[in-house]
C-alpha cells in the first residue's frame, strides 16, 4: 500500500502564449488604418502569422459577407486547437478568457458560433455555445454578449 496520495483541483487549465510582440504590433497597426485599407492590412498579418487565432478573428469580424466571416472563424478556430494540443491541452479543461493568450481563440469560436447562427446552422452554434461553458463557465467575459 502507498503513503502517496495524489490531490487535484478540478480540471487542468491552459493559458496559450501571447502573440509575438512583432505579430501584436503589426495588428494593431492593421486595425488603426482608415476603414476602407483596414481589412486588407488584417489579411497580411494573418498571412504573416497564420497559426495565431487572433488575427483570424479580427479577419472574421472585417469579412464581407457571413460565408466569409464563418470560414475565417473556422480557420482560426482551428489553428488555435492546434495550439492548445502543443501547448498540453488534451481536449479537456479550462481555456479561460481571464488568460490572454486564449482571447484569440475564444474569439474564433464565439465569431464562428454566430457566424453559423447567421448561416442557418443551428447544430454547429448550438455545439460553439456549449464549447464556449465548458472551456470557461464564466462565458461569456465582461462587456461581450452571448449573442454579440
Amino acid at each position: 500500500m502507498s503513503d502517496h496520495v495524489n490531490l487535484t483541483r478540478g480540471l487542468p487549465e491552459t493559458a496559450l502564449d501571447p502573440a509575438p510582440p512583432a505579430a501584436a504590433e503589426r495588428l494593431q497597426a492593421a486595425l488603426a488604418l482608415p476603414p476602407d485599407r483596414r481589412r486588407e492590412a488584417v489579411s497580411d498579418v494573418v498571412s504573416a502569422f497564420p497559426e495565431w487565432s487572433d488575427a483570424w478573428a479580427r479577419l472574421g469580424e472585417l469579412a464581407r459577407d457571413d460565408v466569409e466571416a464563418y470560414a475565417c472563424f473556422r480557420v482560426g478556430y482551428h489553428r488555435g486547437l492546434d495550439a492548445l494540443r502543443q501547448s498540453g491541452w488534451r481536449g479537456s479543461g479550462y481555456v479561460r478568457w481571464s488568460h490572454p493568450g486564449n482571447r484569440g481563440f475564444l474569439s474564433c469560436l464565439h465569431g464562428l458560433q454566430l457566424a453559423a447562427a447567421a448561416i442557418g446552422e443551428t447544430p454547429e452554434e448550438d455545439r460553439c455555445a456549449l464549447f464556449l461553458r465548458q472551456l470557461d463557465p464564466a462565458w461569456p467575459p465582461p462587456g461581450l454578449a452571448p449573442g454579440s
